[in-house]
C-alpha cells in the first residue's frame, strides 16, 4: 500500500525505516502485500483512462518510497516518471532504488515540475489537513498538460475494513479521511473534468474466487479504495 506523505514531512520521516512493518500490519486482514495493491491499483487506472497508450508523462504525487514507479512502467510503456514527495528521505530512498534515465525524484510541490499527462495519487490526501486540500487540488491541475488525466485514488470510509487497516497502521490512525462526493467536489472545485468514479478491493484473499466479481461490483461504494478520474479541460470554461 503506497502512502503519499505530503504533509509533516518530519512525521514521515521517522517512518521511512518502518514503512514495510507498519504496511504489512495494517493489510495482514487482507491477506496480501503492498504490492499487490500497487499493481492493481495502476492495471485499473491504466483500464480507466481513455487513450492510456498516448500518456507519455505521468507524475507520481506523493510517491512515498517509489514502490508504485515499477507498476506505472509495466502499465504505461516508455513513459517519463517524476515522482515528488515532501520527505526528502523518503526521496533518497526512491532515487536509491527505483531511480534511471526515465524515472526521477523531487522533493518539494507539484507545481514544480514540467506539466505532465497524466498525475497519479494515491492515499495522499487523506493526511493534508482539509483547509489545505483545495491548494493541493489546485497544484495537481496546474502540473497537467490540457486534456490530462488525474487519477485520486483514496481509502473509502464507507468500507469497514479500511478503517480497521487504518487504525493498525501508525501514521494513518489521525488521517481524516474523505469520501468519494467530498473528492469529487474538490476537484470540480478547482477546475477538474470529472470523468467517473469506481470501487475497488471487495473481497480479502480468504475470498479469492470471489474476486472475479469484482468488475461488476466497480460503481458499488463499498470497495475499500475508490478511484476518481478527472481530466483538466483542453480549454478553460
Amino acid at each position: 500500500m503506497s502512502h503519499g506523505t505530503e504533509t509533516n514531512p518530519s512525521e514521515f520521516d521517522a517512518y521511512v525505516e518502518s514503512y514495510e512493518d507498519a504496511c504489512s500490519r495494517g493489510l495482514r486482514l487482507s491477506g496480501e502485500g503492498r504490492d499487490y495493491f500497487a499493481r492493481k491499483r495502476v492495471e485499473y487506472t491504466a483500464a480507466q483512462c481513455p487513450d492510456h497508450s498516448r500518456v507519455r508523462s505521468i507524475l507520481d504525487f506523493g510517491c512515498g518510497l517509489g514502490h508504485t514507479v515499477p507498476h506505472l512502467r509495466a502499465s504505461f510503456s516508455g513513459v517519463r516518471i517524476l515522482g515528488v514527495d515532501s520527505s526528502s528521505r523518503a526521496i533518497e530512498a526512491a532515487e536509491k532504488q527505483y531511480g534511471g534515465p526515465e524515472v526521477a525524484f523531487r522533493c518539494g510541490p507539484a507545481g514544480s515540475a514540467p506539466p505532465v499527462d497524466l498525475v497519479y495519487c494515491n492515499g495522499v490526501l487523506h493526511h493534508v489537513e482539509p483547509p489545505a486540500r483545495p491548494d493541493v487540488v489546485r497544484q495537481i491541475y496546474e502540473s497537467l498538460n490540457p486534456g490530462g488525466w488525474f487519477a485520486l485514488w483514496e481509502n473509502n470510509p464507507w468500507n469497514p475494513g479500511t478503517r480497521i487497516v487504518m487504525r493498525r497502521i501508525p501514521f494513518d490512525r489521525d488521517a481524516v479521511i474523505l469520501s468519494y462526493p467530498e473528492a469529487q467536489r474538490l476537484l470540480r472545485s478547482a477546475g477538474f473534468e470529472v470523468a467517473g468514479t469506481r470501487f475497488y478491493f471487495y473481497f480479502p484473499a480468504l475470498f479469492r474466487p470471489l474476486r472475479k466479481l469484482e468488475p461488476l461490483l466497480d460503481r458499488i461504494p463499498l470497495g475499500a479504495q475508490y478511484c476518481v478520474l478527472a481530466r483538466r479541460p483542453v480549454s478553460p470554461a
